[in-house]
């Protein structure tokens, strides 16, 4: 309605900046109040886990002012940064399976954008990479 993109598919850079903005500043604004209002301390796993999220999110921003990468594969290989070192925490590995599980899953969805030709290969691995460093980094600090 504004015209600021020209389809839901934003295949251009330029097309995704102010709405990834607009994300940012969303996620931002909601874990701020959710540290504020209801007195979420830092050191609630709740709390932790929205930061990793923020980070995902202001990375995939960042990035989109000089590459466009796929934030799909970015959000996917994110799930499984955060979800590894959590197997190795657990004592039972009751998330053995569901992490192989997000594996499988992510691979279905880096290939359906190659075949959707959504996004060429570099910009799939680039956004699993950086998904996938970002999480698992948050996860190592912040746990």
């Amino acid at each position: 309605m504004m015209g600021t993109i020209k389809s839901l598919e934003m295949k251009e850079k330029r097309e995704r900046i102010l709405p990834f903005i607009f994300i940012s500043v969303l996620y931002i604004a909601i874990t701020y109040l959710f540290y504020t209002r209801p007195r979420i301390g830092f050191d609630d796993n709740l709390f932790k886990f929205m930061l990793i999220i923020d980070a995902l999110v202001l990375i995939a921003t960042l990035t989109t002012f000089f590459y466009k990468i796929s934030v799909h594969s970015l959000a996917a290989w994110g799930m499984i940064g955060i979800l590894i070192p959590l197997n190795k925490v657990l004592e039972d590995n009751t998330l053995f399976y569901p992490t192989l599980i997000a594996i499988v899953f992510t691979g279905v969805v880096m290939s359906a954008r190659l075949k959707l030709n959504a996004h060429t290969p570099r910009e799939v691995m680039v956004g699993g990479m950086l998904g996938f460093a970002t999480s698992f980094a948050g996860m190592i600090i912040l746990f």
